[in-house]
């Protein structure tokens, strides 16, 4: 019988710079690098499992390729490269610009080897502008680019659906995925930050996809801020892919992100004042210049009776950058005393942690296990708070 254990994967991180200086992603920083994420990701996140989403620009190829000839990683039979204590998937986020779509959308696409991805790669060179950076605008039928996706044996993923600005239900599409895409070819929908699975389950063409939940970080410290942990046999391609499909008991156990209100666009937000709204037009500037919410989006979209979809558990989390009180200093020190931050967010004590923080700090990221603190939504922009004056027990 296979053993099968759980895996903590963060499937979306960008890369700021190569290792030559060059920008990949040009708004992250300059310290995601390839040997930061790894390292980062394993002695400090404790994670299993990265996507790095930026593996079509060639010189991040050519350092993968290089580390493997150095014996500093290796190519794993089902896919994936394995480094000491991670596996790295190979990704891409790509702008697809179709002319069904209402506005850009992000979609993620995922290869099992590095001979696939470099396929995909100069497949992408000719359909874009600049095949050296991150996310980039691609003019091609959507369904197209799912079909080129599938023939190479990877995995289509829309990603952040619901953000205002070029996702999938934010601007692509009026109502329907089908209006863009090929819902046979579509592996998963990636929720974004300002949303969950009870939000995401109002839409009832949804129902039919399992849900991923990644941190789209653009800096080392946001690596894990959501994520899931997925049953397998061990950190692979293959063993994802059967995860997705939850097949041979496979499956992804449970979803963890962010509180939908500590996202950027969960509320209404007037682009002129950022005030929140309720409406239409912004009642203090009169205006109907808005960024709309995730949440009044998805009211928009409703769709689905009230039949109960069978999911893994969605775990709100608070990451410990969000904890008041809670600053650089005071993490450094909580990571030197308990390794890493998942140990810190889900099992340290609160008699262990008042050892090494304030009774506040200590009693926040209990709170924040249990699910208890108190939230003011974020919109237009700006991320949600916790609410310091809740936040303690009297």
């Amino acid at each position: 019988m296979i053993e099968l254990r759980d895996y903590l994967a963060d499937l979306h991180i960008h890369i700021g710079r190569t290792r030559l200086g060059a920008a990949v992603k040009i708004t992250a920083a300059p310290s995601l690098t390839m040997n930061a994420i790894i390292q980062f990701a394993t002695a400090t996140k404790g994670v299993d499992m990265v996507g790095v989403i930026d593996c079509h620009v060639k010189e991040v190829i050519r350092e993968l390729e290089e580390k493997i000839e150095n014996g500093e990683a290796f190519q794993l039979e089902d896919g994936g490269v394995q480094f000491p204590g991670v596996t790295l998937l190979l990704g891409t986020e790509l702008e697809l610009y179709d002319e069904s779509c209402k506005g850009p959308i992000h979609v993620l696409a995922f290869m099992p080897t590095i001979e696939k991805m470099k396929e995909f790669s100069e497949w992408l060179a000719d359909r874009m502008t600049n095949a050296s950076l991150s996310s980039q605008r691609i003019y091609e039928n959507a369904k197209i680019v799912q079909l080129k996706v599938r023939e190479l044996h990877g995995l289509f993923i829309p990603a952040h659906v619901f953000t205002p600005f070029k996702s999938l239900y934010g601007k692509g599409v009026t109502s329907s995925l089908t209006e863009v895409f090929d819902p046979k070819l579509i592996d998963a929908i990636e929720l974004g930050l300002s949303s969950d699975t009870n939000l995401a389950d109002q839409i009832e063409e949804l129902h039919a996809y399992p849900y991923i939940t990644n941190s789209d970080a653009h800096s080392l410290e946001k690596i894990a801020r959501e994520y899931q942990i997925i049953k397998m046999k061990h950190p692979s391609f293959q063993e994802f892919k059967l995860a997705l499909q939850n097949k041979e008991g496979r499956q992804i156990s449970s979803n963890f992100g962010l509180n939908p209100l500590l996202g950027k666009y969960y509320r209404t937000i007037c682009a002129k004042c950022s005030g929140q709204i309720e409406d239409k037009e912004c009642p203090n500037c009169q205006t109907q210049k808005i960024v709309k919410g995730v949440f009044d989006r998805i009211l928009e979209l409703r769709s689905a009776n009230e039949k109960e979809i069978e999911r893994p558990p969605y775990i709100h989390q608070v990451p410990l950058q969000f904890i008041p009180k809670l600053g650089k200093q005071t993490l450094k020190k909580l990571r030197q005393q308990f390794g890493t931050d998942m140990s810190i967010i889900h099992s340290v004590s609160r008699e262990e942690l008042v050892r090494v923080v304030s009774e506040p700090i200590a009693q926040s990221i209990i709170a924040a296990r249990e699910g208890t603190l108190s939230i003011d939504a974020g919109g237009g922009g700006v991320y949600g708070k916790v609410a310091q004056k809740k936040m303690i027990k009297e």
